[in-house]
Order: C-alpha cells, then sequence, then structure tokens
C-alpha cells in the first residue's frame, strides 16, 4: 500500500512539473559578451523617452541644435519589436520625462535646475517644446503611441527607476528580464540599465533601437559598460528571430 501511495505521488509530481515547464516560455538570446536565456513569461520591453522633445523636428533637441535625424531612425525597430512583443504576451512598459510647469520635480537646490532645465527657466515660450506635463513635447510620438493598457511611467530624472512605482510594478508582474530600447543610450537608458541591474533585473539593452546623445563613441561608450558590469547587448533581428 506504501508503495502504491508513493508512485503516486511521484507520478502526480511529474505530472505537475511537466504541465509547469510547458507553461515555461523559456528561449537563449543571442548577446554579447554571451547569449543569455530569458522566460517571454517574466519579459517586459522597456522604451525609454521616445518623446517628440527629443525625438521630433521642432523639439527641443532639435531648437537646441542637435540633429534629430539619427533618434528618427530608432522608431521603425522600436515599432517592430513592440508589435511582436504584444503578440507574444509580452508587456510594452513605456517611460517620460515629464516635468511639472513650476519644475517641482527639480528644483533650484537641484543641478538639474542649472543643466536639464535651464533654458526653460530662461525662455517658458519654449513649454510646449519641452517635456511639460499635458505639452505636445511631453508626449511620445505618434508612430509608438501607447495602446490601450499599456503602462506610461513617467519619471523625473534620468533614471526610470528614480522616484517612480516602475520597481513595484515590474515585481508585481512578476518581471525579471527587461529590453531596453530608446533614448538617449548614454544618458537615460544608461541610467535605468544601471540601476536595472542594481534592483536585481536582467537588462538587455537592443543596441541599434538605442541612440546617443552627443558624439558617436558614446554609444559605443555605453555598449562597452552594459557588456562588461550591466547586463547584455543584442540586437533588433536576434529579438524578432525569437519573438516573431
Amino acid at each position: 500500500m506504501e508503495k502504491i501511495i508513493l508512485y503516486l505521488v511521484v507520478g502526480l509530481s511529474l505530472i505537475f512539473l511537466c504541465g509547469w515547464a510547458s507553461d515555461v516560455t523559456a528561449i537563449r538570446v543571442t548577446a554579447e559578451p554571451e547569449p543569455v536565456d530569458i522566460d517571454l513569461q517574466r519579459t517586459a520591453v522597456i522604451v525609454i523617452d521616445m518623446q517628440n522633445a527629443f525625438i521630433s523636428k521642432g523639439g527641443m533637441f532639435d531648437l537646441r541644435g542637435f540633429d534629430v535625424t539619427p533618434n528618427q531612425k530608432i522608431i521603425e525597430p522600436i515599432r517592430r519589436i513592440c508589435n511582436a512583443a504584444r503578440a507574444k504576451g509580452v508587456k510594452v512598459i513605456y517611460i517620460a520625462h515629464v516635468l511639472s510647469p513650476d519644475l517641482r520635480e527639480v528644483g533650484p537646490d537641484s543641478s538639474f535646475w542649472y543643466k536639464s532645465v535651464k533654458i526653460y527657466r530662461e525662455d517658458p515660450r519654449w513649454q510646449d517644446k519641452y517635456i511639460i506635463r499635458g505639452t505636445w513635447g511631453a508626449e511620445i510620438v505618434d508612430e509608438l503611441k501607447p495602446q490601450k493598457g499599456e503602462i506610461l511611467v513617467e519619471k523625473p530624472r534620468f533614471s526610470a527607476f528614480f522616484g517612480t512605482n516602475l520597481d513595484v510594478l515590474l515585481k508585481t508582474y512578476n518581471i525579471k528580464h527587461l529590453l531596453f530600447v530608446g533614448c538617449a543610450t548614454n544618458i537615460c537608458v544608461e541610467a535605468s540599465i544601471r540601476d536595472a541591474g542594481s534592483l536585481g533585473y536582467s537588462p538587455i539593452l537592443i543596441k541599434d533601437a538605442s541612440i546617443n546623445n552627443g558624439p558617436p563613441f558614446m554609444q559605443d561608450s555605453t555598449i562597452f559598460n552594459v557588456k562588461l558590469c550591466y547586463g547584455w547587448v543584442t540586437t533588433t533581428d536576434n529579438v524578432l528571430n525569437l519573438i516573431k
């Protein structure tokens, strides 16, 4: 009798384990410095700062003299990644750098007061071109608008995690693997990847779906940093080949 009970327990355990394993959508992503295994059920695409202020003609970056043409070239790979992710049930989470009209999120005691918001303070006519809540500049570009039900997290600093509920949201959804796209690679994307690694996530930078601000070596610098310390680096094609 004891043997029969033992066999039943073992059999039921195997059935449970096989059923659980069949629900795991583990894939191996070709990446640097080595391939990385991810579970699609525990993966999210993190879209950083694809806002008019940084991407569009007539936005803040454009008015400050930065060439936004390279920024616009990452719209299409991001769109393809997001659509493929949605088709597989992978969450797409948007991050937007947004401030209040009175700049309460930065204040005169912050370096941001003298760096990031200096031009806006000196000329309020920039308001709708900048990243002020409710203005055109703060909106996600038309080609990448979040779909119904998708999460948009507003951040007051460079990192998507600083002063936001992103960590709580990801843990609530049991997310482990983060696919990072957007701009700027060497500023907000890298700041977010650094924090993601420190918080226990597995960050993966999709290098041709992100763009730096400044000279080209800034992109290379972040790629080097991510490969060396913070996570992994891959390409749009590598991701799409696995989740399309």
